[in-house]
């Protein structure tokens, strides 16, 4: 016996449940959800960029319903209508803000409403008025601006060239009697009691000079990087031990930060022993054979038991490898005469020439 199969069944109920689907996603989309809904009407005077239907409604921030219907004015081309579904909790009033926010990278747009304190319309629709140029982007609303800058300056263009002419020449007053300005200048502070402060008095050290023709030579690639220090040596002060203040070394000063004018000079002692082979800054020369890597220990002014100049730098010859060719620490000190920056610089000149000697005679052996 042949099974006959309920086609118009089969067909009526799929027929049903598309039915179903479509009324329900029609339903969610006009009703915006579960839960009762209010309508209301939007009115806004002006373009609405990107709002589409379905667009999301916020109330202070929170999502609370949905655009269900968007459209032209038939009486205004100029405005849009809208309306807009949300949950009847949501405290709308007859003066709540309405307006148009982009969000997110993209730009989408929502409607938002803000505030409100007076009672709702009556009827079953009210009509919300929503603030000029709510729709306005901040592309238009850039333009505007530059516009109405653009205005202003255009209106007011002969005066802006006027007072730049009077700035022009008054800068050019102002160069021709700078003299006359000092003169002033230093009369008030005369007048007021008011000085300026003492000028700065730079000190340099001395490197070791030529003693004729070299020796041994060092027949290598090599280079003195800039010494390593404790973040109180990298200053152009003059250091004391223990630290204290001395009259006269206020103004004084190194001529640069001790690292690097232990460098600079080191650098010119090798020069002036053998100019040919001397080092160079690792900048000058890449990636070097070897280098003389130095560590400033001490450059201080000792005050106990007697006032001297205490240097102290420990160098290593390592390889383009890292690996230690050969290691020393140089140290030394001179008594200072007087505690004042110029017998102070000329002992350091003699403890940094003792110690330079040393490591040249050192570095051509090592090499």
């Amino acid at each position: 016996m042949e099974t006959r199969a309920p086609f118009a069944v089969v067909g009526a109920f799929v027929v049903a449940a598309i039915v179903a689907v479509f009324g329900f996603v029609y339903w969610l989309h006009n009703s915006g959800g579960l839960g009762p809904r209010t309508a209301y009407h939007v009115q806004f005077d002006g373009p609405v960029p990107g709002l589409l239907i379905g667009a999301g409604v916020l109330f202070n921030g929170i999502r609370v319903g949905e655009v269900t219907d968007l459209g032209l004015a038939p009486d205004n081309p100029r405005r849009v209508n809208a309306t807009i579904s949300v949950a009847s909790t949501t405290p709308v009033r007859s003066d709540t803000k309405i307006g148009l926010e982009f969000q997110g990278l993209t730009g989408v747009p929502v409607v938002s409403m803000e505030g409100g304190v007076m009672l709702g319309n009556s009827g079953p629709m009210p009509t919300l008025i929503a603030e000029p140029g709510a729709g306005q982007g901040m592309t238009q609303a850039a333009r505007d601006a530059l516009r109405k800058v653009d205005s202003v300056l255009t209106e007011n263009s002969s005066a802006l060239k006027d007072t730049i002419a009077n700035f022009r020449v008054f800068s050019e007053g102002l160069a021709r009697n700078t003299g006359k300005l000092d003169g002033i200048v230093a009369g008030l502070e005369r007048m007021t009691g008011v000085t300026a402060p003492p000028p700065k008095i730079t000190y340099d050290l001395r490197a070791v000079p030529s003693t004729g023709p070299a020796g041994k030579t060092i027949n290598v690639q090599w280079a003195i990087p800039e010494p390593t220090a404790v973040v109180m040596l990298e200053t152009q002060r003059f250091l004391f031990s223990p630290p204290q203040e001395y009259a006269g070394f206020a103004e004084a000063m190194w001529a640069d930060a001790l690292p690097k004018l232990i460098q600079a000079r080191l650098i010119e002692s090798f020069e002036n022993y053998d100019l040919a082979h001397a080092p160079l800054r690792v900048a000058d020369l890449g990636q070097p054979e070897f280098q003389l890597l130095i560590d400033v220990r001490r450059f201080r002014i000792a005050l106990d038991p007697t006032p001297a100049a205490e240097i102290s730098l420990s160098a290593r010859i390592v390889d383009k490898n890292g690996k230690v060719v050969a290691a020393r620490l140089f140290e030394g000190s001179d008594k200072i005469a007087s505690v004042a920056p110029a017998p102070t610089v000329e002992a350091f000149n003699e403890v940094f020439g003792r110690i330079a000697k040393e490591m040249i005679a050192w570095a051509t052996a090592a090499f």
